[in-house]
């Protein structure tokens, strides 16, 4: 049976080493060609929280991969995209001071002028911070440098207004998010549920790629026993946490209750 409920999805890289980072192109091109012929409404990441049965696709980091295998395929389906950008690495590696190297492949990253060019084609292009920082570890000063210079960098280079964001490794405090909303319409968190009503457009929940590899859990995005899967995959999620970090901070903040992806 089908429900009625909103989805953002989020990818990272398009790959086969089979990291919690990676699908394959071929299952992209899958699920892609899946969501097509659906009767889920595909939408900007913008317009999603305002509807019914929409899905909003997302990429976190901007790797090189995105632009050689989802770029393609996102445009013979055309399906609207947000990808959120590490400003300071374009060109470079995913090698940032905050990477775990343990089991998350070294890969490269869109240089700056792939980033243009798939502005140019309608892919929408958001902030993932200049340096992928853990943004708990950092002073509100050098979190506002951090926003202030990733902002100003994507839009000199795309030349556009740049107002959506993806907090790395989805770190929400209250100044964090005070700090985000100051500067951004939109903020995207990496908590495992489907959108709510009313929204919080300063953390919005997103559903990571990593959990619906399956073709039955992701057919679940339009199915009653995907709200079920997720709150599961959200529990245990949950529980890993508790069991490798204890109790959330006394702030309430748990943040490793999150994929070790992103």
């Amino acid at each position: 049976m089908s429900v009625r409920r909103s989805a953002i999805l989020t990818y990272h890289s398009m790959d086969h080493s089979n990291s919690v980072l990676s699908i394959s192109p071929e299952l992209f091109r899958r699920q892609m060609a899946w969501l097509a012929s659906s009767d889920l409404q595909i939408v900007r990441l913008e317009e999603v929280p305002h509807l019914e049965n929409a899905v909003a696709v997302t990429f976190d980091d901007g790797f090189r991969n995105f632009y050689e295998h989802a770029f393609p395929v996102l445009g013979a389906y055309r399906i609207p995209a947000t990808v959120f950008v590490v400003s300071g690495y374009c060109g470079r590696l995913n090698d940032w001071p905050s990477q775990s190297r343990a089991g998350i492949p070294r890969l490269s990253l869109m240089s700056w002028s792939q980033v243009e060019e798939v502005s140019r084609a309608g892919i929408h292009i958001g902030s993932h911070m200049a340096t992928h920082p853990r943004l708990s570890r950092l002073s509100v000063s050098e979190i506002d440098r951090e926003l202030a210079e990733s902002q100003r960098a994507i839009e000199d280079r795309i030349g556009q207004a740049v107002e959506t964001f993806a907090y790395p490794y989805g770190e929400v405090t209250p100044a964090v998010k005070q700090a985000v909303a100051r500067r951004f319409r939109i903020a995207c968190g990496v908590r495992l549920a489907f959108l709510t009503d009313p929204a919080d457009y300063a953390d919005l929940p997103r559903l990571d790629v990593y959990y619906l590899r399956s073709e039955l859990w992701f057919h679940g995005l339009k199915e009653r026993y995907g709200t079920a899967y997720v709150a599961l995959r959200r529990w245990l999620r949950g529980l890993r946490s508790l069991l490798l970090n204890g109790p959330p901070s006394k702030n309430g903040h748990d943040f490793a209750n999150s994929a070790p992806n992103e």
